[in-house]
């Protein structure tokens, strides 16, 4: 499957009760602002979530909601507890395998590589976590970049480099030019 530039397909982000925020909320308003369509998924069968930090989020769809047929990206954000839920649900790590077999981005964030590593997706590819989380990595090449772009894998670091992520998400789904636009538009990297 090949990306079509300017063909607003849809990208799934996966929920699971003690996500971590940023990583999600983050995500999908840059995702969103660069005109992606994104689907917010409960891994359980009930639209609300409750993440990390005692927010609840009211996800678009439930996991067998979803058609990998539309997509081009799926995502995970990372959390505790959220990470070892979303380990723990068998037929996400099916879809995952799905996903990464069809052609489709797969991209995780913090703690939630350990997921794609779980599900057999990270052997030989270059991939970040969360600091501490490495060993869990089976079969990756440990970096320390914020943003890791491994063929179709994507993996970030934490919380703080979710922006980070939702950038290079962007680059990857709509090009530069858009990326670069709204980093500029949302005031990114002021500092620098």
């Amino acid at each position: 499957m090949k990306l079509v530039k300017g063909v607003n397909r849809v990208v799934y982000i996966f929920l699971a009760d003690g996500f971590e925020e940023i990583e999600a909320i983050a995500v999908i308003d840059i995702l969103r602002r660069a005109g992606v369509t994104v689907k917010s998924v409960s891994i359980t069968d009930t639209l609300q979530v409750k993440a990390a930090h005692d927010i609840t989020l009211m996800a678009d769809i439930t996991l067998t909601d979803v058609d990998l047929k539309a997509a081009d990206m799926v995502i995970l954000p990372g959390g505790m507890p959220g990470t070892r839920h979303l380990a723990g649900c068998a037929p996400l790590i099916d879809l995952l395998k799905e996903a990464y077999d069809n052609g489709l981005y797969v991209a995780a964030i913090c703690a939630a590589p350990t997921v794609l590593a779980k599900a057999g997706l990270l052997k030989g590819k270059r991939a970040i976590c969360y600091p501490g989380f490495e060993g869990e990595l089976e079969g990756a090449i440990i970096t320390d970049e914020l943003v890791v772009k491994d063929g179709k894998i994507i993996t970030s670091k934490g919380p703080g480099t979710a922006m980070h992520f939702g950038y290079a998400l962007v680059d990857i789904l709509k090009g530069n030019l858009e990326s670069d636009t709204l980093r500029s538009g949302m005031i990114f990297d002021w500092w620098t």
